[in-house]
């Protein structure tokens, strides 16, 4: 394998997890856990892999880009587990990792003889992530869930989008995936340190439904203080003003004078000193109550003027504010690169890429991306070595298509 556990660094050296996951949810948990050092194997159907192989396009070199995203830094086994052979190859592994994350629809890895019930007694120690569209109780237990479902009744949607009236609008990105991929990992820690005091293994168990509902903590707190759900404000702030984007000469900036102070700041920028005594715009209970007068008082300031212009004049008054990045933009932004969160890794077949970055930075014991996405089956060798396998057991797991193994 490229990294021996050991060596890797992060705090999560020496840690191993065996991830059964899929699409995104799962391998988000995946990614992050394995940027932190965690040596992350990643075991994928024979046939075919992880679906996101076949998310494209985008390709490079016939390698699906989302799928090199995803799981990048993770060592690669292709593996049947309706074998029985494939579940021994899977046990085998488990005696030696201490989390499987597994997103699967629920009850498939009960039906495969691989669900907590059946591995707690052999790995008691285990922490079990368990990710799905709605969790594993209650009554949409049984249900399938997709990041689009799942903003949609989470709430997202309904504040999403320009304004009352128009079509419902789910967040760009997959936020309920990256985000119940995300509380899973924090999940993970907190089973893990719970382990290290006691020994004892656990279920960690989140879903896509939860994560959107973990961000709407606004939104909701206004629901449940009103009575009414709120709706969509486009790039407005439900509770703050003026905090949303604004066109210039020649783009879109955004602003965050989200209070008294930094509103001042703002009007002596604009030169518009004057709005300070204007009733409607007194104190943020006003500005809210009065959002669309006060957008259409500040908008051609902003208009007079390039963003280059507005954003270095800001800067300089002390107002929180930032130019609107398309994602190319962002990859090149000279913050971005300086966090590391665009690196370079060096794939089998592709050669150098780029890809993205880990997010939390530690003073001690730095994270980092371990290596590019595995091809499918790509360490299936190395892997059952480590495992005590012996070359001709590999070689016969091999041919009896139990293993798959793709030559680099």
């Amino acid at each position: 394998m490229r990294d021996n556990a050991q060596k890797r660094g992060g705090p999560l050296a020496g840690v191993r997890v065996i991830e059964l996951a899929h699409i995104m949810a799962g391998p988000v948990c995946g990614l992050m856990l394995g940027d932190m050092g965690a040596e992350v194997i990643k075991v994928e159907k024979i046939d075919g892999g992880d679906d996101t192989r076949r998310s494209v396009p985008p390709a490079l070199e016939g390698e699906s880009a989302a799928y090199l995203m995803m799981n990048r830094g993770k060592e690669g086994i292709a593996l049947d587990l309706k074998a029985p052979e494939g579940k021994a190859v899977l046990r085998r592994l488990l005696g030696g990792a201490d989390i499987l994350i597994e997103n699967y629809r629920a009850g498939t890895m009960e039906r495969l003889g691989l669900g907590y019930d059946s591995l707690k007694a052999e790995f008691p120690g285990l922490i079990y992530a368990s990710l799905s569209g709605f969790g594993r109780s209650g009554p949409y237990a049984d249900r399938a869930g997709f990041d689009l479902v799942a903003q949609g009744m989470s709430g997202l949607m309904s504040v999403t989008g320009e304004g009352p009236g128009r079509p419902p609008m789910k967040c760009g990105p997959p936020v309920t995936d990256i985000t119940a991929g995300i509380l899973a990992a924090m999940g993970v820690l907190a089973a893990y340190t719970h382990r290290l005091k006691t020994g004892e293994g656990q279920v960690v168990d989140t879903s896509l439904f939860e994560a959107g509902i973990t961000l709407t903590y606004w939104q909701s707190a206004i629901s449940m203080a009103t009575g009414l759900p709120p709706g969509p404000m486009g790039s407005a702030h439900p509770l703050n003003a003026p905090y949303e984007a604004f066109e210039t000469a020649d783009g879109w900036i955004t602003i965050g004078a989200a209070n008294q102070t930094n509103w001042l700041r703002l009007l002596e920028v604009l030169g518009a000193e004057d709005l300070a005594s204007d009733p409607r715009f007194g104190q943020n209970r006003d500005r809210m109550a009065n959002r669309e007068a006060l957008a259409a008082a500040l908008s051609p300031h902003f208009r007079s003027a390039p963003s280059a212009d507005w954003l270095a004049r800001l800067e300089a008054g002390g107002v929180p504010a930032g130019p609107v990045l398309d994602v190319a933009a962002m990859h090149a932004d000279p913050q971005a690169l300086a966090r590391e969160m665009v690196v370079e890794v060096d794939h089998t077949r592709i050669g150098p890429m780029r890809t993205l970055g880990l997010p939390v930075k530690f003073s001690q014991t730095p994270g980092r991306v371990h290596g590019p996405a595995p091809l499918l089956g790509e360490h299936s060798r190395a892997i059952l070595r480590g495992a005590g396998y012996a070359e001709d057991a590999i070689d016969d797991l091999i041919a009896r298509g139990v293993v798959r193994e793709t030559l680099a």
